[in-house]
Order: structure tokens, then C-alpha cells, then sequence
């Protein structure tokens, strides 16, 4: 790509969203020579921390608070980043090109990168607002529900994506009663094929989890109390008992504050390759951020992942700075489950052909998914080695014969040597 147009050293970058994004944008600014001011807003009253763990280890009770944060106070300060935190930014006027901040207060920008994520989305049913029910995205959501996780409970948990799968992981092994209920046929429906679907249910099954698929939640009801949720209740009429909820049926990303300000917005806000909307003035980044042609998939694209986020913020620095754009590639993806750990690389949506390399009645196989022959997505379950290979047969788009790729006398190194692009 084409190197980015510059900032004169009086220049002043906004980066609203403290998130790992928002955070990376900030100290790639100064890794890429850029002298002016940074300031960096965050609604919450932390510095950018990292998300996948809050379902899984931080739930557990495995790590604390200060071993989410992704950098400490002190590289923002070597950076001479300006941190807000607790302060939400509430309008852009990209005419005056400046900021209003709470109490009125005016900040006059140069450029903007919205890093503003989202928030768990709602579920819309009779009873939703009953105590009790909760959802997680956030370290305030999950000092909530870890109080919660006493031998004994009742726990349900509506959606069975990561999110609910990675709790249900975490609460089980606390000795809670788990029923996770999943709208669509299979967990993880979405994401992987029905082969990985029936591994983790077998598996979730096998620790004591109640995996219901096929379920439709019409509401809550409370107990004797009026005010607590009691039991979740089914289209067909069933009802299933539970002391709290939660509720994890995806994102609903924050595009409120740029569709105020009369950017793009089509079910995230539109950037382009260099992720700048339709303001040149202005990025996005991130969960909220739609990319109209991803530079890799080649296709509309808005991608919930970590690696997206910081290429996005890398990319951005770059552009920002005058600098050399880097290369967009293959999006990955994790979670962790139990003693399982799954990696994942690339976009299975529209696949021909499944080859498993190994067997999903073990602990350990690797998934790749194939379109016209091609490479286009891996699944591996405690294979981090092999998904090494595999990032590299998705990024470089090869064809690999796939008795090949399923006989493990062949290592995938040497099919990499062998593969032709």
C-alpha cells in the first residue's frame, strides 16, 4: 500500500475508545515519530485491558485485575499520551473539527480514530429487566457475576457462542448447575463446521453441562419476589430453573457517536483499506469498525477479534504518520474452554470441503476448510504448532491436495514446501 500523507508536529490525534485498539494506536503514534499531542478518552475507569480473558481466566479467579492491562501507565506516559479515563466523548463537529467533552469542554482535533467498540447485546423479551440477569463484556460485568459462582447454583445462560461456552467452561468446574440453551441447531453455528459443533457439545456434555439446541427464550419469570429472575421460560412452553443468568447473544457495536457526526454507517462504521470513513479526517477501528473491502477477505467485512484491532491501530499510526502501510492479513481468532484451546484462522463462511487432520474424539485434531480446492480457513484444537502452518496456508491462499492435509505422516511443513499458491 501507498505510504499515508503525514502530521505536522502540532498536530492533535483523538483516540476515542480505550480499549486495546484505542491503546495500540496511541504508542505505535510515537513508535512512528509522531510528535504532536495524543489524547486517548476511555469511558471506563481503566486503562486499555484485554477482553478474552474477562470470560475465562479473570472469571476463574486465575489472574486479577492488573494482569488484563494491556500496557501499564508507564509506556502511555514514556509515549506522552494524554489519558482520559471516565470520560465520555459526546460530539464530534467534523466542521469546527473539535471534540465536545462533558461540562462542555472543547478539544480541537487534526484526526479521530473512533475505537469505540460495543456493548453485549440485549435481549429483548417480557422479563429482561428482572434482577439477576446478567451479561458480560466488560471488568465491571464480571465483578458482578464472579460473586455469583458458588457450588450449587443454578446457572443459565442463553446463547451458545464463545462467550457462552467460555462461561459455562469456568462455572461448571466451580461445581454451579450449567444449562446452556442455543437458538440455532448447533453451538457455535456460525463460526465453525457441525463437526467442531458436536465436539464441544459432547465435550460441555461430558463435564455436566445441559447443552439445549434448537430453543427459542420468549421471557423470564420471577420468583416469589417479584423482582429476581426465577426460571427462563421456552416458546414450547418449557421452563428452566436458575438462581442467575447470563445472557450472551452477541455485540451491538457503538456507532452512535459517528452516525451523530454524519459518518457511514452500515452495521458498523465504514472505513477503507487505510480504515478512514468518509471524513479523511477520521478512523475507525476495532469491533465497530465495517471494512468495506478487506484488504485480505476481499469482501465487506466487520471482524470482532483482538489481531484485527491491533493491525487496524498499526495500520492507522502508519497512515497517520506518513509512514509505510502494513499488509492486511488472514483474521484469527481463540478461546478456551476446559483444557482445550482453540485457534482459528481465516473465514469458513462458504467452504466446499472439510478435512480433519486428526480425530475429533480426542484432544487434539485441526480442521481446515477448503473452497475450490483452496485453503480459506483452519480450526485446531491444541495444535498451536500446526496452526503455525495453517495461518500460513490460509495467508498465502495455497491448494493442498486433501488426502494430503489429512495424512499426518506428512508434516505440514513439508506440504507448505510442496503447495503451490
Amino acid at each position: 500500500m501507498a505510504e499515508g500523507t503525514g502530521l505536522g508536529s502540532n498536530a492533535t490525534v483523538a483516540i476515542i475508545g480505550a480499549g486495546q485498539g484505542g491503546g495500540e494506536v496511541a504508542t505505535a503514534l510515537r513508535q512512528n515519530r509522531f510528535e504532536g499531542r495524543i489524547v486517548l478518552f476511555g469511558d471506563e475507569p481503566y486503562l486499555p485491558y484485554q477482553r478474552p480473558p474477562l470470560s475465562k481466566a479473570y472469571l476463574a479467579r486465575q489472574i486479577d485485575r492488573e494482569a488484563l492491562i494491556y500496557k501499564a501507565a508507564s509506556a502511555y506516559e514514556k509515549a506522552n499520551v494524554e489519558v482520559r479515563l471516565g470520560v465520555h466523548v459526546e460530539a464530534i463537529d467534523r466542521t469546527k473539527k473539535e471534540l465536545t467533552l462533558p461540562g462542555g469542554e472543547k478539544l480541537p482535533y487534526d484526526a479521530v480514530v473512533l475505537a469505540t467498540g460495543g456493548t453485549a447485546r440485549k435481549i429483548n423479551v417480557p422479563g429482561a429487566d428482572l434482577g439477576e440477569i446478567f451479561y458480560l463484556r466488560s471488568i465491571a460485568d464480571v465483578d458482578l457475576l464472579q460473586p455469583r459462582l458458588v457450588a450449587g447454583k443454578r446457572l443459565a445462560i442463553v446463547g451458545g457462542g464463545y462467550i457462552g461456552l467460555e462461561v459455562a467452561a469456568v462455572a461448571v468446574k466451580h461445581g454451579l448447575t450449567v444449562t446452556v440453551l442455543e437458538g440455532m441447531p448447533r453451538v457455535l453455528a456460525r463460526v465453525t463446521a457441525p463437526a467442531l459443533s458436536e465436539f464441544y457439545e459432547r465435550t460441555h456434555r461430558k463435564a455436566g453441562v445441559d447443552i439445549k439446541t434448537g430453543v427459542s427464550v420468549s421471557g423470564f419469570s420471577a420468583g416469589p419476589d417479584g423482582k429476581t429472575v426465577a426460571t427462563v421460560d421456552l416458546a414450547d412452553g418449557g421452563k428452566v430453573p436458575a438462581d442467575f443468568v447470563l445472557v450472551g447473544i452477541g455485540l451491538a457495536v457503538h456507532t452512535e457517536l459517528a452516525s451523530a457526526a454524519g459518518l457511514e454507517v452500515d452495521g458498523g462504521i465504514v472505513v477503507d483499506a487505510v480504515s478512514r470513513t468518509n471524513d479523511p479526517a477520521i478512523y475507525a477501528i476495532g469491533d465497530c469498525a465495517m471494512h468495506a473491502n478487506h484488504g485480505f477477505l476481499q469482501r465487506k467485512i466487520r471482524i470482532e477479534s483482538v489481531p484485527n484491532a491491533l493491525e487496524q491501530a498499526r495500520i492507522v499510526a502508519a497512515h497517520i504518520t506518513g509512514r509505510p502501510i502494513p499488509a492486511t492479513t488472514a483474521p484469527w481468532f481463540w478461546s478456551d474452554q476446559y483444557d482445550l484451546q482453540l485457534q482459528m484462522v481465516g473465514i469458513s463462511e462458504g467452504y466446499d470441503n472439510l478435512v480433519i487432520r486428526g480425530s475429533t474424539d480426542t484432544t487434539s485434531f485441526i480442521a481446515f476448510y477448503l473452497k475450490d480446492g483452496r485453503v480459506i480457513a483452519a480450526d485446531a484444537v491444541n495444535r498451536p504448532a500446526e496452526f503455525m502452518a495453517a495461518k500460513r496456508f490460509v495467508g498465502e491462499r495455497v491448494v493442498i491436495p486433501p488426502e494430503q492435509l489429512g495424512d499426518e505422516q506428512i508434516s505440514l511443513k513439508q506440504l507448505l514446501g510442496m503447495a503451490k499458491a
